[in-house]
Order: C-alpha cells, then structure tokens, then sequence
C-alpha cells in the first residue's frame, strides 16, 4: 500500500510520527509532505522522517489563503506522481480537497471544534473524518470516534517513557521543582480577534513560578530580551521529557496543556477562545487540565498548583484513571488508515 501523510504543523508530526514508522515496518510505502512552520521540518528531521516541503507560512492577512492555494496545486502534482492508496491528514484542506479530486481516499483526524472555516472546508470531502469521543459536533456519515485524544497518538505508555537521563544530559535535574510556560502566536485562523496571555501575565506568572524553582518559557514569538534565559536548554523534540518531570504546566497552548495532563503533569491552560472543547471537558472531568478565560486566574491557580506538594501525587493517580479509559491512539490510527487504504 502507498500512504500519503501531509504534515503541516509541529503537533502533527507527533500525532503521525509512530504510525508512518509503524506502517513502514508492515511493508507500506510511506510518503510524507511538510510545512515549514515553526519548528515542523525540524522534528521531522530530528526525528529521521523523510519528507518534502511544499509550503511555508508567511505573515500577511491574506497569506493563509495564499498558501492554501499554493499548497493545494504543489499536492495535486505530489499525488499524481507518487499515486497514493490514501491521504492521511490533520484537518488539512489541501489534503481533503486534492484527494476527493482525483478520487483517492482520505483520512481525516480532527479534535477542534472551534476549527470553524477549516472544518466547513475540509470535512465534507473526507472520506473518514476521526474525532475523538468527546468531541462535540456531528460532521456527519463520515465520522468515526474513538476513545482517546491525539496526544495519546504519542504519549502513551506504549509509545512514550520519561527517561530522566536525558534531561541530565541538558543540565536538567528532573528531581528539582521546575515549571514549563508555552506561549503560542495566536494566529491560527480560529484565534482572530483573540490574544493570549498579556505580557504583563507572563511576567506575572514567571516570577511567581520563579520563586519555586526554574522557569523554562517556550513561546512561538521571539522572547523578550529579560525573558530569553527562561528559554529550555532540551531541544524542540525533547519538549515533552521535559514536561513530563515538570512540577506545573501553565500557557495558552491547547496542545501543550493536553500533554501535560496525559503526561500526569498538573497542568493549567489559559483559554481565551472559550469555545468548549470536548477534550477539555473529559480532562476537567479527570481532574488533569484547568482551564479558564480569565488569565489573572490562570496566574492564581498556576502558582497554587506549584505550592502545592501534593499535586503532582494526584495527577498521576488521575493519569492512571485517564489511560485505563483510553487507548494507544496510533494503534487505531495505522488500523483505519490499513482499512481505508485497503478498500
């Protein structure tokens, strides 16, 4: 079989990385497609998935629609020399649409409800669109759910393990109090009109996380010139050992508040969207995520969690309830994309 996966954003590497080795390993040719953004290419490359560019994001008001268009016609010639069985992608239209123009299947993951325009563009030509349980809108015939969340696609125990020699190895002591700040640029095309935490916030929320140990700050934007040292010292693909042995998690990335719940790292997530995901409701439920709309809370209950030495007991054990109810989400992701392929 022949598998196409496009990969257009740094969460997608991992949520497709173990899958493309694994169907590799069964015999599949795999191709792969890239975006440059943020630091996509380079954790593909950290982590040996070969793989080709075909767009890079650009600031502007128009240069997503431009890219798209772009991205779409480099596809519809990448498809029709490399002749996929099936397109495998994260909610990307390009993928969607070239693949229902030459008729050739598509497997969409999907987790976002606040998607808006992306979603009405994308999910109407898929061919499987996969959502996890908890999501809460109806996409129609196409949909499949499943019990799981895509940070599980690679933060599974069958898939991922805290290894604290490797932070030594970057002058990090897992054992040491520490917190983990991420900060996201907000322009996604479902953030408009929104920002994330102030800078007054930020600088609230480092000194207060300060006061109890190290301070590791990763933003998408360049930091202030005061703030660079909070920079980690791990490379991007080593991110998550170091969320894993954080005493606290706090920002107002989506993704990286989901995978210092799963992670059993308490975790607290600034939500300027407010757009109640399903995900964030299951994960409340657990206990694993805070979220809030009101960053002066996000703040408050950030620097309790990080004088709290209790938490991070109670996160694991709720991580524990977490994993018995979900599954090793790239085990289902290479079984639908071996079906779908298949048919």
């Amino acid at each position: 079989m022949r598998v196409l996966v496009d990969v257009s954003h740094p969460a997608h590497v991992h949520l497709f990385r173990h899958a493309i080795e694994q169907l590799r390993d069964d015999g599949h040719e795999v191709g792969v497609v890239s975006r440059e953004k943020d630091v996509t290419t380079e954790l593909l490359d950290a982590y040996d998935v070969s793989h080709v560019p075909i767009s890079r994001k650009k600031s502007g008001a128009a240069a997503l629609p431009r890219e798209w268009l772009w991205r779409e016609l480099r596809l519809l010639r990448t498809v029709r020399s490399f002749d996929p069985d099936v397109i495998v992608s994260r909610l990307n239209p390009a993928a969607a649409h070239v693949g229902h123009l030459l008729d050739v299947p598509n497997v969409v993951f999907h987790d976002t409800e606040a998607a808006g325009l992306l979603d009405r563009v994308t999910t109407p030509f898929a061919t499987v669109v996969c959502t996890p349980d908890e999501f809460g809108r109806d996409v129609g015939e196409s949909q499949q759910r499943y019990a799981g969340f895509h940070e599980l696609a690679y933060l599974h125990p069958a898939r991922f393990e805290a290894d604290p020699d490797r932070l030594r190895e970057a002058g990090v002591e897992p054992d040491d109090p520490y917190a983990v700040v991420r900060l996201v640029g907000m322009d996604a095309h479902h953030d408009a009109g929104k920002h994330g935490l102030s800078e007054s916030a930020v600088r609230s929320l480092v000194d207060g996380l300060g006061t109890h140990g190290d301070v590791y700050v990763t933003s998408e934007e360049p930091l202030p010139s005061d703030l660079a040292a909070h920079e980690p010292p791990v490379a991007a693909h080593e991110m998550h050992q170091l969320l894993a042995f954080a005493d606290v998690y706090a920002g107002d990335s989506a993704t990286m508040a989901t995978e210092a719940g799963v992670l059993g790292t308490p975790s607290v997530r600034y939500d300027p969207i407010g757009a109640g995901m399903g995900n964030f409701a299951a994960l409340a439920e657990y206990g694993l995520v805070v979220s809030t709309d009101d960053e002066d809370e996000a703040v408050e209950r950030a620097l309790a969690l990080a004088a709290d030495g209790g938490a991070s007991a109670r996160w694991r054990r709720r991580r524990r309830e977490l994993l018995a109810d979900k599954i090793d989400v790239t085990a289902y992701l290479t079984e639908v994309v071996t079906e779908v392929g298949d048919s």
